[in-house]
Formats: structure tokens, sequence, C-alpha cells
């Protein structure tokens, strides 16, 4: 999910470059989003491996 935010990035990036904005928008929107949907479950994962490797049977 990581690698399309970076993807989406770097469209955004090149069709800001040629003055394409409306597209510009589109696509840092769409990389926005994606590169938080892959923090949020970055972060439950990392909370998931805390919490499992402190438990003491």
């Amino acid at each position: 999910m990581l690698k399309w935010a970076l993807i989406f990035l770097v469209i955004s990036l090149i069709t800001g470059f040629l003055g394409f904005s409306g597209v510009s928008a589109a696509t840092a929107t769409i990389a926005k989003v994606l590169f938080a949907i892959a923090l949020i479950i970055f972060l439950i994962f990392l909370v998931l491996a805390l919490t499992a490797g402190s438990l003491v049977f």
C-alpha cells in the first residue's frame, strides 16, 4: 500500500510539473489517503506486536 502511495505521489509531482493541476490535486489526495491507511495499519500491527510480546503464560 505504501508502494501505491509513492507511485501516486510521483504521478502527482510529474503532472504538477507539466501543468495538469486537476490531475495533480486528485493524485495527491489519493497518495495522502493511501499513506494514512498504511500508517494506521502499521500502528495497529505495532501495538499488537508489543502486546503479544509482553504476554507471559
